[in-house]
């Protein structure tokens, strides 16, 4: 990305810095920074180590470990999420970004009513947290309540009442909240939530997906209407055309981006731990799953420091990834959790989400466009080996420290009642794992910046752009195309200051071969965003966040044939 400074022992970039000063780093009563980088480094890294003393660790051992963990971060081979950078060693001491919340049909039951969970959204939000909801258990709007002979204003007004007020309450005083809104496509207001951010002005502080059965997706592909069953009698209460509610979906992605759809059934059949509940919901982003009151603490390896020789480093990846799943399963004990119910959940499951980001650097310093056959091969490749490793070491980690609480019933364990599907399969093999979810890809937006790489499994967004973080304009231009075109000889100040303009590199003075290495987030089309999205997927125990980038002439109809193809 762009040229780095180093700064004591570190290696950072201006961007990084920036971003750094502005959100990370604890400052004074009149907001000036009170550590370095380096110190927030060692703060996380010594706060994350601690949890090992109660598994008999010495005083040496617990430096040695701090040190390994600070070096991660130092040498920007691998990120936590956000919220472990912002909140440890420090009083909130919150430490994982992903909630979700359960949102019951009653105004308060004294747990997870509608202005209860509304209380809980605003602990997590000021802890530095994001939330997710599904509304789908609110009875409609107009439906009389008996209590007081009144009618029921409907899940998308509650969660216009969610949306504002987490416009007063800053997570953790650095960033606004941030909230994933979900309706099942069979709750009899889903024509309402479809269309309720047709106005871009209203609910900005959600992103929206409805909740699609395989059922809904069967009676598209049929042409049939589909049942809408009302949530407290779980009886049918009318019919949609499938196709027509599909395409009015498709119509709001095409217009403003939303509303995403969310497989849930799918999702489901994954859930590590069914007999807790089913998935409702996901995190602001979409990509962790989770059950009510279930949080997950993320972190993401930069691949793009695992090239070698024209390979991929497996060793030293390998050492990366166990290293990095005991500093997430280390999260879990030293998070202060924002609710009892919270940190009762984490400690029976001890779900955690290991990522990767600088997939596109990878990429271009093995020479391998990223719209390619020999890309996607490559990306499953990967992802199987850092999802492989990251189980190894779970079940290092539970020889050591025992499995998660709730193992026997998961589909990892021997209970054949959870760990077996419709037809008798096993869902997975079963393994003795510390934790019942390993790897989730997240966007790794600002963490990405801080660790000077690219987002995710994004390509390149651009390789020279203004970037927009926190309202500061800042400029990125790609390390690796700067030195590739000095080392070449057809660098100039001139052809970047029109790759910059233009935001592509379709020039001349440009070799074929590296136009095609460079290819950026707007050339790729949409079906190869979702063979490599499918190809990480194969391997991860939860979701992936990504962006599937369309043509701004792309009609209806073609983002309908994008959807269908991410279903199959």
């Amino acid at each position: 990305m762009t040229a780095s400074t180093r700064i004591g022992t570190l290696d950072l970039s201006p961007n990084a810095i920036t971003v750094l000063e502005r959100r990370y780093l604890v400052k004074d009563d009149q907001g000036r920074p009170v550590e370095g980088p380096e110190d927030l480094f060692w703060r996380v890294a010594r706060t994350v180590a601690e949890p090992d003393r109660r598994y008999g660790a010495s005083d040496k051992a617990l430096e040695g470990l701090a040190e390994t963990f600070f070096e991660l971060m130092a040498t920007r081979a691998w990120m936590p999420n956000s919220p472990t950078l912002m909140n440890a060693g420090r009083p909130l001491g919150q430490l994982s970004a992903c909630f979700v919340l359960p949102v019951d049909d009653c105004l308060s039951n004294g747990q997870s009513g509608i202005y209860d969970t509304l209380r809980a959204m605003a602990l997590v939000h000021q802890s530095g947290g994001g939330t997710g909801f599904s509304f789908s258990r609110l009875r409609p709007k107009n439906d009389v309540v008996r209590s007081t002979m009144g009618v029921a204003s409907g899940p998308v007004s509650f969660m216009k009442l969610y949306d504002a007020s987490t416009d007063v309450v800053k997570q953790g005083g650095t960033r606004r909240g941030a909230n994933m809104g979900i309706l099942r496509v069979d709750h009899p207001d889903i024509l309402e939530f479809i269309a309720c951010k047709d106005d871009l002005t209203q609910v900005t502080n959600f992103n929206i997906s409805v909740s699609v059965t395989d059922a809904f997706m069967r009676a598209v592909e049929e042409g049939t209407a589909y049942d809408l069953i009302h949530p407290r009698s779980g009886k049918a209460v009318g019919q949609l055309d499938a196709r027509e509610v599909f395409r009015k979906v498709v119509h709001g992605a095409w217009k403003t981006g939303e509303p995403g759809v969310y497989f849930i059934d799918r999702a489901n059949h994954y859930n590590p731990v069914p007999h807790l509940g089913d998935y409702e919901a996901t995190n602001p982003c979409g990509e962790q799953p989770l059950l009510p009151y279930d949080v997950c603490n993320l972190g993401s390896v930069n691949l793009g420091l695992f090239a070698k020789d024209g390979e991929v480093d497996w060793e030293r990846l390998r050492t990366v990834v166990h290293l990095c799943t005991h500093f997430l399963d280390n999260v879990i004990d030293a998070n202060k959790y924002p609710l009892p119910e919270i940190d009762q959940l984490a400690q029976r499951i001890r779900r955690i989400g290991l990522g990767v980001m600088g997939w596109a650097d990878l990429l271009v310093r093995l020479g391998i466009p990223y719209d390619s056959d020999e890309g996607v091969a490559l990306g499953r490749r990967v992802m199987e080996f850092v999802d492989e490793e990251s189980k190894a070491a779970s079940e290092k980690l539970a020889e050591q420290r025992g499995v998660f609480p709730e193992w026997e019933r998961s589909i990892w364990g021997p209970d054949a009642s959870c760990a077996r599907g419709a037809r008798g399969e096993r869902i997975r093999p079963m393994r003795r794992l510390r934790n019942c979810n390993l790897t989730t890809v997240a966007p790794t937006g600002t963490i990405s910046i801080i660790a000077g790489c690219s987002s995710g499994i994004e390509p390149l967004f651009a390789v020279a752009f203004m970037r927009n973080q926190a309202g500061v304009l800042m400029p990125d231009v790609n390390e690796d195309f700067v030195r590739i075109a000095r080392q070449e000889a057809w660098y100039s100040e001139g052809l970047m200051q029109q790759i910059a303009g233009t935001g592509h590199i379709h020039f001349d003075q440009v070799p074929a071969k590296w136009q095609r290495v460079f290819v950026t987030a707007h050339d790729v089309t949409p079906e190869w965003h979702i063979q490599m999205q499918a190809a990480f997927q194969e391997f991860t125990d939860s979701a992936i966040s990504k962006t599937c980038n369309f043509a701004n002439d792309a009609t209806e109809e073609y983002v309908e044939k994008i959807y269908r193809y991410a279903y199959k």
